[in-house]
């Protein structure tokens, strides 16, 4: 019988065991801090996510436990140039090797390449999902070409006359009174 797995609760050892594939869609409200950064408000949005489980070395004493994550979506964002709406893309592609807890990861983080977690019977993928998603987020989110023309400059007619004086100035024109 085929073992049953939820991405909440995820058995991460069992998961690998069965090279066992996890896929679905959730909804970008149930990501809240994610859905915190859709500027156009999530709706009915959709993350689209698949997981793979993999031990590699199997016939090893100890085979490494490995999944495989991929995702995409589209959020809702305000352009940083022209301050109109913007769809970012978010793409995640990535494998992660599990190690026996934090500890070891912490340990290990700094002399290998892959991105190393600690391994758990009760893993929440979603919360990595997530995580993963948020740091694809542009710092600066901006159209490649902007839709309308950007302008540049100020045109404020008044603008000199609300400028106050430079202080420095002040203290120059005294200096020469004075000297």
């Amino acid at each position: 019988m085929k073992r049953q797995f939820t991405p909440q609760r995820l058995d991460v050892q069992a998961f690998a065991d069965d090279a066992a594939t996890l896929d679905g869609r959730t909804g970008l409200q149930a990501l809240a801090r994610l859905a915190a950064e859709a500027q156009g408000g999530a709706g009915d949005r959709q993350v689209q996510w698949s997981a793979r489980g993999e031990l590699r070395n199997a016939g090893h004493v100890q085979p490494a436990v490995w999944m495989h994550l991929e995702a995409s979506c589209f959020i809702p964002m305000t352009c940083q140039r022209c301050l109109e709406p913007l769809e970012v893309a978010l793409r995640v592609d990535r494998a992660f090797r599990f190690v026996a807890d934090e500890t070891t990861a912490a340990a290990l983080d700094d002399e290998v390449e892959e991105d190393l977690l600690a391994i758990s019977r009760s893993f929440d993928l979603l919360e990595l999902l997530e995580d993963e998603l948020l740091m694809e987020l542009p710092a600066v989110p901006r159209h490649d070409v902007c839709p309308a023309p950007v302008k540049l400059s100020v045109q404020d007619a008044h603008y000199e006359e609300a400028v106050p004086d430079n202080p420095f100035a002040r203290l120059k024109a005294l200096k020469r009174e004075g000297g």
